[in-house]
């Protein structure tokens, strides 16, 4: 069954990069529609962009969709991780702004935010992406890569030179709530460098420290309060992974790797992955496949105490 909201729910906050203050309204949506954007402050040109990997304009320090008359919403990852987490595949999302509030920079407020609402089931079968043989991108040392495997799957690897962050390794099976309890509260995190290099060139102009984002130097944390995991840059990167796979239309049965990757890759591997028709199929969920989807058997409790 397709999914959606039980009743609207709001965020307000400030936007990472833009440091605008914005109002964003989740709705509940019929089936059969998608995840769409509405920006409330636009006139005079079309306000709706629609949540699919198609409509990536850009993916560099943040997933950018933009519609044909240049309307666009940034900094979707997060929102559409929890969407994805919680098994909501149908929703209007009102936005007066150009990006979706950072809130604590992690996918936990929203996700808690949703299943307080509760999720309703359509009278509408859900198809899912299999995938049928292997895709991969490159660049240089990083990779994204997809392959067949019966449930949605999340591997991510990292090396960052800062002795705070360094090597670190993990995969999940995206089933039974391992999102939400693993994932849902890792927060975004840079390096003290990029910090000043980004607010010198007018970005990252809502990110604070400790509030809505983790900073390293070299071998120090500076965001008050530490980590929330040994590993938290990394499931960051899981998170990241799983909003910018939600773009894909429809839930995808198949096991993600990443190498060093970002926003811009995983958006190039939907790509590569749908420009040949023999990459994947559409199947019509089954009961058994069902249970492995990253929103069934989930509850709050899922949810780390942090949101």
């Amino acid at each position: 069954m397709q999914t959606t909201l039980r009743s609207s729910v709001t965020f307000t906050g400030r936007g990472l990069h833009s440091g605008r203050r914005v109002r964003m309204t989740v709705h509940p949506a019929s089936a059969e529609y998608g995840i769409w954007f509405r920006r409330t402050d636009v006139v005079g040109a079309d306000p709706m962009v629609q949540a699919h990997w198609s409509a990536v304009s850009n993916a560099t320090l943040c997933t950018v969709i933009s519609n044909a008359a240049g309307t666009s919403v940034s900094t979707i990852e997060h929102l559409m991780a929890a969407l994805a987490g919680c098994g909501i595949h149908n929703a209007l999302i009102e936005i007066d702004g150009p990006e979706v509030p950072i809130l604590d920079g992690s996918a936990a407020p929203f996700a808690s935010a949703f299943l307080a609402r509760g999720i309703r089931e359509h009278r509408a079968a859900l198809r899912l992406f299999e995938i049928l043989q292997p895709v991969e991108v490159r660049n240089g040392a990083a990779l994204a890569r997809l392959e067949p495997a019966p449930a949605l799957e999340i591997g991510f690897s990292i090396d960052f030179a800062d002795a705070a962050i360094g090597r670190q390794e993990k995969r999940l099976v995206m089933a039974n709530g391992a999102f939400l309890r693993e994932l849902s509260d890792s927060r975004t995190f840079c390096r003290q460098a990029d910090v000043e290099a980004m607010r010198a060139n007018g970005l990252a102009l809502g990110g604070t420290p400790g509030e809505n984002a983790v900073v390293f130097d070299g071998d120090r944390v500076l965001s008050p309060g530490g980590l929330r995991h040994s590993d938290e840059p990394v499931r960051h990167k899981m998170l990241d992974a799983l909003g910018d796979l939600a773009l894909a239309g429809a839930p995808i049965l198949g096991r993600y790797t990443g190498v060093r990757a970002g926003h811009a890759m995983t958006n190039q591997l939907l790509r590569s992955l749908f420009a040949d028709p023999r990459n994947f199929r559409i199947v019509e969920c089954s009961p058994e496949q069902r249970r492995l989807l990253p929103g069934a058997s989930i509850s709050r409790a899922d949810i780390p105490a942090v949101a």
